[in-house]
């Protein structure tokens, strides 16, 4: 399964999400902003980052410009109330990125992750 690194400020979504991410077989690393989430991208591989948009001290979209140059290979998902913020070709975010708008079931989220893993790899040419 995948290994995620969830950026979300909301502790009890936050801990209700790596609770369900883990039930569903993946191992989840989670920091409470996009500033702490900055460290864990730089030293570990994560298959994916899981990041709300609006945060206190970095939003996610620029945790995801940063991640972007980062760990390239890091596949990006927005879960967040502002869809359109993400979805807006202006607002920075990167294009290749996934949104998940809030509310969401759990099982909606496990299923978009494992769609996102179940796409075939573009090999570099």
């Amino acid at each position: 399964m995948a290994r995620i690194l969830l950026a979300e400020d909301d502790e009890s979504m936050r801990v209700f999400l790596v609770r369900a991410l883990e039930r569903a077989g993946h191992d989840c690393v989670a920091v409470g902003n996009g500033a702490a989430a900055l460290p864990h991208l730089a030293e570990h591989v994560f298959d994916l980052l899981l990041t709300d948009i609006v945060m206190p001290e970095m939003d996610g979209i620029e945790l995801a410009q940063k991640a972007a140059e980062l760990a390239p290979a890091t596949k990006i998902m927005f879960i967040t109330g502002f869809a359109a913020v993400a979805l807006n070709r202006n607002s920075g975010a990167p294009a290749h990125a996934k949104v998940l708008s809030k509310p969401f079931h759990l099982r909606d989220l496990v299923a978009e992750i494992d769609r996102m893993f179940d796409e075939p790899r573009m090999s570099a040419s």
